[in-house]
């Protein structure tokens, strides 16, 4: 570094991840091996979102400014041969939106120094970034109670001909979800056909989109579960589960240049048949003890007045009569309609053949394969017990050889990488789930 043997930035307690509205403090220290002239000695705390139309581009095409303060430490001087420590403290705006990092953009929160020297000499720069955690609260959500649910018909057509229908209604038990949690899905097959349907796939899906002048989005699926075909002819139903892991949450408040969104997609392989059940990813779980508030109140009937009642606005006038208006006539009975007009279609629309019900059977869809499932067999929420606010944190080891932090560019979500080695995403599609449990979307920013 020439002049300079050390421009370090440390952070109190060594701290990295921080609140809106929170102060972050630290230190600037500088050792120089001789005398330098300085104009200032600056530090900067700022907060931007970057986002660009092509993956892992450097060069962003739109850029979203959350706070950006600046301090001087040092006037202009000779900052003397030997060790400098420069304290600074900031205060983070509550509307800092929480930290993401993906394949098409990311919010950026740092530290930067600087070394201002006069004219032709060399300037000295340092930076040190932290994260951003803003804890979203499933419960301020609106409507956030009660399940998720919706249902889709499809027409079953084979060999160019049409053989029936099937109906796909699907479930989860809520709307929201935290990391650790378990997705409970229900899915009711109704095969009205005499073909057998496709496998049936129920995916924890996340969509990310990235706002520029051509918008950019990126859908992965997060977690996957399937089930074997549904035969001609039977009606089957299908209960999975799936694990929540950490996520980034939805949506990504504070945030207008990319958004998070997630649902539950479930689909059938043939007929390509698909429903889609949004839900949403917090920090702080569904209170489910809340009484829901009613969507649907019954109205209230509007008093009748009997034909029979005097008349309030008549007078009591000379006249028979007068007092009292005149009483309806009482209406005639419905005559009964021909028996013609209640006939029935003696059979189904020759291009939609319906399986009678006395042929529909009901049975259970059985599991092919499960994206979650380990070698001695499927997990439990216990495996995601270091999840924050879900479950007690397991103890950390806090040794020297801890692997170091990284961002998955995949799945985004954040991640320990042995050693040096490139960052690659978990594969949550395979089989061969990890023995032991990935760390929590909050563990992932501290460095052990």
């Amino acid at each position: 570094m020439g002049k300079l043997q050390a421009f370090e930035i440390s952070l109190t307690d060594n701290k990295l991840v921080y609140s809106p509205g929170e102060s972050i403090s630290g230190t600037v220290k500088i050792t120089t091996a001789q005398d330098i002239q300085c104009k200032a000695i600056k530090v900067n705390c700022n907060g931007i979102c970057v986002v660009s139309s092509k993956a892992n581009d450097t060069d962003w095409a739109e850029e979203e400014q959350y706070f950006n303060s600046t301090i001087s430490v040092a006037d202009r001087g000779t900052l003397k041969q030997g060790e400098h420590t420069f304290p600074f403290k900031f205060l983070i705006p509550a509307t800092a939106p929480t930290s993401f990092e993906g394949p098409f953009g990311r919010t950026i929160y740092r530290i930067r120094a600087y070394v201002d020297t006069p004219r032709f000499s060399k300037d000295y720069r340092a930076e040190k970034a932290f994260f951003m955690l803003k804890p979203l609260n499933l419960n301020d959500i609106p409507d956030i109670l009660g399940i998720s649910e919706s249902s889709v018909t499809k027409n079953f057509s084979y060999m160019l001909m049409k053989n029936g229908t099937v109906i796909l209604k699907a479930k989860s038990d809520l709307k929201g979800y935290v990391p650790g949690q378990v997705i409970k899905v229900w899915a009711e097959i109704d095969n009205q056909s005499g073909k057998s349907t496709g496998h049936v796939v129920a995916s924890l899906m996340q969509k990310v989109t990235y706002r520029t002048k051509r918008p950019v989005q990126d859908l992965r699926a997060i977690a996957e579960v399937e089930g074997r075909t549904v035969k001609g002819g039977k009606k089957a139903e299908w209960a999975e589960q799936i694990i929540v892991p950490p996520l980034p949450q939805s949506p990504l408040e504070g945030c207008t240049l990319i958004s998070i969104e997630y649902f539950i997609q479930v689909s059938l392989k043939y007929p390509e048949t698909l429903i889609t059940l949004p839900i949403h990813i917090g920090d702080i779980a569904v209170d489910t003890t809340r009484p829901a508030p009613s969507r649907h109140a019954p109205p209230t009937p509007a008093p009748r007045v009997p034909a029979s009642s005097p008349n309030p606005t008549s007078g009591s006038g000379s006249g028979s009569g007068s007092g009292s208006s005149p009483s309806l006539p009482p209406r005639p009975a419905p005559k009964p309609r021909p028996r013609s007009y209640h006939a029935s279609p003696s059979a189904p629309p020759a291009e939609l053949p319906r399986v009678e019900a006395s042929g529909t059977r009901n049975e259970t869809v059985p599991n092919k394969s499960h994206s979650q499932r380990g070698a001695s067999g499927p997990l439990t929420p216990n495996a995601f017990s270091y999840t924050p606010g879900a479950f007690p944190a397991a103890p950390r080891p806090g040794n020297a050889s801890a692997p170091q932090f990284s961002v998955s560019t995949g799945a985004t979500i954040p991640f320990f990488a042995e050693g040096n080695a490139t960052p690659v995403p978990p594969d949550y599609r395979s089989s061969a789930y990890p023995h032991e449990p990935p760390p929590s979307y909050e563990e992932s920013f501290t460095n052990t």
